[in-house]
């Protein structure tokens, strides 16, 4: 069984309700028929609800009616969300009338509703920029535990077994923030971690990349990698991580046992941290279109629960695997708790 039937047999397994804010949007609404076809999750639909039906019969979406589908203004519970949105953002001075218009934004009810307990995750960003997908998430949902940098992991199915777990690479960060110093580098090598473990089911071995190993190079981005790696121990005592190292010394046991020798992480990494969002987004578009691998993602990681993004140029298919990514992840937070 591959990596994506794996991933959507654990959402069937331990059914979560995913909130998809942007109802009446055309492959959000597509992936979400087969969604529910399938019992991947259970959906709440945001938008008109004659809308929504209405476009379910144009496009023969049989299995719509079993979401449940909400329009934040006409909502019994939208008073209730506006007066929490209100406690939550009071030191910010949010207002109950702003809290009250911002309850009719899809993306911000359906944080609320995560918030509440009225849901387990959210999707969204078909239609919506990453910024509009992330701002009420950290308004209302917030961060981790001890995780202050949100961050995007990329799953990298690659074609190459040797490397990684049977081929997978998990990739951070890919996504969010451009030039993390050593705190929230540390942070993203933790919370790839878990994502790994929490989305692509293997143990985490990771590896934290540079264009040096082991001291081979001197320079101040080098230094910033080994500062994170030391943090990151101290967050995760139980993390395998090593590092500083090159790409080639993380995933060839050969290059790994000449270049870091005495290291358990290098030549079997299966989670590569890169030191830079500009490295980490090239990198896997490199290996996406250059060594013919399928990229899954991103996914958003470090906040408390999951709101994944997606791009504007996504397809039914990108949908239908984030929904179940998303339950994956919201399986994995209540399990911390």
């Amino acid at each position: 069984m591959d990596l994506i039937s794996q991933i959507v047999e654990r959402a069937k397994a331990n059914k979560q309700h995913i909130v998809l804010p942007e109802g009446t949007e055309e492959r959000t609404l597509k992936a979400a028929n087969q969604i529910l076809t399938d019992g991947v999750a259970d959906l709440t639909l945001l938008g008109n609800p004659d809308e929504i039906m209405a476009l379910a019969k144009e496009w023969g979406l049989g299995n719509i009616h079993k979401a449940t589908i909400i329009d934040p203004e006409t909502s019994p519970k939208k008073e209730a969300y506006a007066q929490l949105l209100c406690e939550l953002r009071k030191k910010k001075g949010l207002t109950i009338e702003e809290a009250r218009k911002l309850v009719l934004d899809p993306l911000y009810y359906g944080c609320l509703m995560i918030k509440a307990g009225d849901a387990d995750g959210q999707l969204a960003g078909a239609r919506n920029t990453t910024g509009n997908v992330l701002r009420p998430a950290l308004q209302i949902i917030k961060t981790a535990p001890g995780i202050t940098c949100v961050s995007g992991a990329m799953l990298l199915l690659t074609h190459a077994p040797e490397c990684g777990d049977n081929g997978v690479i998990v990739m951070g960060d890919v996504a969010v923030t451009p030039v993390p110093d050593a705190g929230q580098l540390a942070q993203i090598a933790v919370c790839t971690a878990r994502t790994a473990k929490a989305v692509a089911g293997i143990e985490p071995r990771v590896a934290m990349l540079s264009f040096s190993t082991k001291g081979s190079a001197k320079h101040e981005v080098v230094d910033k990698v080994v500062e994170a790696l030391k943090i990151a121990k101290e967050m995760d005592p139980a993390l395998k991580i090593d590092g500083e190292m090159q790409a080639d010394a993380a995933l060839v046991p050969r290059i790994g046992q000449s270049k870091a020798p005495g290291s358990e992480i290098a030549g079997y990494a299966n989670v590569l941290v890169v030191p830079s969002l500009e490295v980490g987004n090239i990198s896997y578009k490199l290996v996406e279109r250059l060594g013919h691998a399928t990229a899954v993602g991103p996914i958003l990681q470090g906040i408390a629960r999951p709101v994944n993004d997606l791009s504007r140029g996504c397809c039914i298919d990108d949908v239908y695997k984030m929904i179940a990514i998303t339950a994956n992840q919201a399986i994995a937070a209540k399990a911390q708790e």
